[in-house]
């Protein structure tokens, strides 16, 4: 059944994109404001329920289920250096790793991943683990005081954010930064029996996500654009506390999932 549009007018599903021209190159950001301004925040731990076809939250695997592909050489290539500096305190399968030859997967003609362990990714500890359950090379960073984002796969930090890019005929680039959705994880998407982005329960946050997961947007976008960005954001902030809406004032679009709970 077609879901109705709310009572503003705003299609079932619709976000809200701002686009504009990078200052010092031939490209064009596209960006979804409507996740961006949300609250969403990763609930692992607290009430993650995973990525498998069954909810279990008990596992506490949250998107770490199936193991991580790699961007490029570049990606995988950092994440055995930092995978070589762990220990078998911060690492639970450390010595299953080393077993088996390391612990990503590379085969010819198809993309290098994480290796299982037990059904999920090598660098996950389990529950009950002394170090705690968690991403290994997330804990590794905390402890050196240094940023996941610099140990774990370029998949694992940026999620839930997405960048994509095309490319014209005239060679000018549109880099998009969105949300990671079911459709982006291929056919098995729609397999999962619960995704974060879909649920409110993980749209609990306090701030919005461009202020929270700045350090990712600023590694996905660099300094410019990334300001050029919440400038526009913190503006349409003040502007929306600065005076109660109006029919004149345009309809700042709320996130469909939250929208619809």
């Amino acid at each position: 059944m077609r879901r109705p549009p709310s009572p503003n007018g705003v299609p079932a599903g619709a976000h809200e994109w701002v686009s504009f021209d990078d200052p010092d190159e031939e490209r064009t950001w596209l960006v979804d404001v409507t996740f961006l301004e949300s609250g969403w925040e990763c609930i692992y731990g607290r009430g993650c329920r995973g990525v498998l076809t069954e909810e279990a939250p008990e596992l506490e695997e949250g998107c770490c289920s199936y193991g991580a592909h790699f961007t490029g050489e570049e990606d995988a290539r950092r994440v055995e250096a930092a995978a070589e500096g762990l220990t078998s305190e911060q690492w639970q399968f450390r010595e299953v790793a080393r077993q088996r030859g390391g612990p990503l997967r590379r085969r010819n003609g198809r993309a290098t991943t994480t290796r299982l362990v037990e059904g999920a990714c090598i660098f996950l500890n389990r529950p009950g683990y002394p170090s705690g359950a968690g991403c290994a090379l997330h804990l590794a960073a905390l402890q050196a005081g240094s940023r996941p984002l610099a140990f774990k796969p370029d998949v694992c930090w940026q999620l839930p954010l997405r960048r994509d890019e095309s490319v014209g005929p005239d060679g000018h680039v549109t880099t998009s930064i969105g949300e990671w959705r079911r459709r982006h994880w291929g056919v098995g998407g729609a397999d999962f029996a619960w995704w974060c982005t879909e649920s409110p329960d993980a749209f609990i946050g306090r701030e919005p996500v461009y202020r929270t997961m700045r350090e990712e947007l600023l590694e996905m976008m660099g300094e410019k654009a990334y300001r050029l960005v919440t400038d526009y954001l913190e503006a349409r902030r003040r502007l929306a506390q600065a005076r109660p809406r109006s029919a004149a004032q345009p309809v700042r679009v709320a996130h469909p999932t939250v929208r619809n709970h």
